[in-house]
């Protein structure tokens, strides 16, 4: 929890970058979007959707961690040690199962977040500085305030329960790339740790190692999370062009803004999924797998 309200201005400002047009840049870099945002919007401007994630990202990296050790363990019968083949399958697994919760989290998220780019963008406006020079000001006075709850009656309302997922097919895009280069990049990486091999690696190596892992992976997937955060977002400017699917969305990109565009909030990302899969491996080695599985998480593939 403290991660993730640790983090999630940057998450902000990565989908804010990624959702605004190279035509209409609203915002340079991540530091110019927060500085804008709290000028525009206030400091708890950049917590918006925040809730959601608070609420939803628990379940989601409990079930992502809890389905790469179920597969390992399928997989590594008979076997003392898994090769990389089959920790990538593992790894693919877990992408698949954590979309059940990713994909709705996600589609909610964003609507909030990128409400304020928006209003940002419709009331751009040039006024004096103090020092006397001109400026660049952001207005968002006129941001109308939503709830999740409200957009979730609504999608359910008028689109089902599809609604929540739309996107679905972009977020499995995504999620499983990660995982496969994800779990065993950080399995590798923590065994170099190990003392022993009848030891288990300290905990702030399993940090470091889910830190670097989380990393790379969010950055090998960056052009998936772009598609994805722009099928995603509802609300667009009347500039803005509309995308039929996954193929159309990545031509339009690399066709009216280069293919540099589809790295935008690569950086961003990395910031924010390092620290919390840190995070997360850390708390998960120390017990949570063994409450979940009901044995050693460090055994958990002997034998």
């Amino acid at each position: 929890m403290v991660g993730v309200t640790c983090v999630f201005p940057i998450d902000l400002a990565k989908t804010r970058l990624q959702n605004q047009r190279s035509n209409e840049r609203v915002y340079k870099n991540m530091m110019d979007c927060l500085i804008k945002t709290v000028r525009s919007e206030g400091y708890f401007g950049m917590y918006r959707g925040a809730a959601v994630n608070l609420t939803l990202v628990t379940p989601e990296k409990a079930i992502k961690l809890a389905a790469n050790d179920f597969f390992r363990h399928q997989l590594s019968r008979g076997e003392s040690k898994l090769n990389v083949f089959k920790e990538m399958l593992a790894g693919c697994g877990a992408g698949v199962c954590q979309v059940i919760i990713t994909t709705p989290m996600e589609m909610l998220k964003i609507q909030l977040q990128d409400a304020g780019r928006l209003v940002a963008q419709r009331n751009l406006a040039v006024v004096p500085s103090p020092t006397g020079g001109g400026g660049t000001m952001l207005s968002c006075s006129y941001i109308r305030p939503v709830s999740a709850m409200q957009i979730t009656q609504e999608l359910l309302r008028t689109r089902g329960i599809q609604g929540l997922y739309q996107g679905l097919g972009a977020t499995l895009m995504r999620d499983i790339p990660f995982s496969v280069v994800y779990f065993p990049l950080f399995s590798h990486l923590n065994q170099l740790g190990k003392p022993s091999e009848t030891e288990n690696a300290p905990f702030y190596w399993s940090f470091a190692s889910g830190c670097a892992a989380g990393c790379t992976a969010a950055v090998a997937v960056s052009p998936c999370d772009v598609v994805k955060t722009r099928l995603q977002s509802l609300n667009k400017s009347s500039n803005e062009e509309i995308y039929s699917g996954v193929v159309d969305c990545v031509r339009k990109i690399i066709h009216k803004e280069g293919p540099s565009a589809l790295m935008k909030g690569a950086g961003c990302r990395a910031l924010v999924i390092a620290p919390l899969f840190g995070i997360a491996q850390v708390v998960y080695f120390i017990g949570v797998g063994e409450f979940i599985l009901g044995q050693n998480p460090f055994n958990l593939y002997s034998a």
